[in-house]
């Protein structure tokens, strides 16, 4: 049964999913600022009492692929975030992680809760490394959301990239990619982390989230130029030669994330916890491409 929290804390809460979740929250709610350098000082000031936390900030870029600011921000800061929210008598403890800790391309089906870590990146390795700080705190009511890519309006990131890369007027080389890439909207993944704070059943589980409806690169670009009014104008090359070319300029991992599958199992969090995602792509698109030219005005 769900059980009604009545306070949040939330980190994060000006990002892409956190905005999405605190509009979804209706119970009172502070935010903690981990990337100002007073974070220590504001996770001993905090009052954890009873509170549901949501941990959602994180570092996703750096300049070095081995940066030490991946453990210090997504490692070193969730344990002593987690560790604060132990002694301070927190409820729940619930952390967006990433479906990139199970790895980059799923092993010609979905990927599931007990398929293995295969992290590839820094970033990933630090997610699951922070995955696993979180079962050393005893006492501790956590629970781990992965997610794969956030879709909606005024998305950042990849799909930001993308879409502009859509915007343009020149044809592009991704006719013959009839990948899977799983999804999912801000709003459903917002929910899930409510029903993930709310569900005795989640204690020390790990949800992954996605929409049933996984898309092909091919059909996603062409759906986007679509929704802005131009011609799919889409050349088939091959995977292989795609990932070649991008190999010599040193963005082969990049395009690895368009040629290849990544495809998300989440019938875990709808059997124990009743969530199953609502928004497919196709209706969230019209209002990313909007909001999209709104900001590039």
């Amino acid at each position: 049964m769900p059980v009604l929290f009545e306070r949040a804390l939330v980190s994060g809460a000006g990002g892409f999913v956190g905005s999405a979740l605190v509009a979804h929250l209706e119970v009172s709610q502070s935010r903690l600022r981990l990337g100002a350098p007073d974070w220590m000082e504001q996770l001993e000031s905090t009052d954890f009492s009873g509170a549901t936390v949501f941990h959602l900030a994180a570092r996703v870029h750096a300049d070095d692929d081995d940066d030490p600011a991946f453990l210090r921000d997504n490692v070193h800061k969730t344990l002593e975030f987690a560790r604060a929210a132990r002694r301070g008598g927190a409820r729940r403890f619930v952390f967006l992680s990433s479906v990139k800790v199970n790895g980059e391309e799923s092993p010609g089906r979905p990927f599931v809760r007990s398929d293995p870590p295969q992290p590839q990146d820094a970033y990933a390795r630090s997610k699951q490394q922070a995955e696993a700080a979180l079962a050393t705190v005893d006492g501790l009511d956590w629970v781990v959301v992965r997610s794969p890519l956030v879709y909606g309006a005024n998305v950042k990131g990849n799909l930001l990239s993308l879409l502009r890369l859509a915007d343009s007027p020149w044809p592009l080389p991704f006719g013959a990619l009839d990948n899977r890439r799983s999804f999912v909207h801000v709003d459903d993944l917002a929910r899930l982390l409510i029903d993930a704070a709310s569900s005795d059943a989640a204690v020390g589980r790990t949800y992954l989230a996605a929409h049933h409806d996984s898309i092909s690169t091919r059909a996603l670009v062409s759906t986007m130029r679509g929704a802005m009014s131009r011609p799919a104008r889409l050349i088939s090359v091959p995977a292989g030669v795609l990932e070649g070319a991008a190999a010599l300029a040193g963005q082969e991992q990049r395009m690895q994330r368009l040629t290849r599958s990544l495809q998300v199992d989440p019938g875990d969090a709808e059997s124990e916890l009743g969530w199953t995602a609502q928004i497919g792509f196709g209706n969230a698109l019209e209002d990313m491409v909007r909001a999209y030219r709104q900001a590039a005005r």
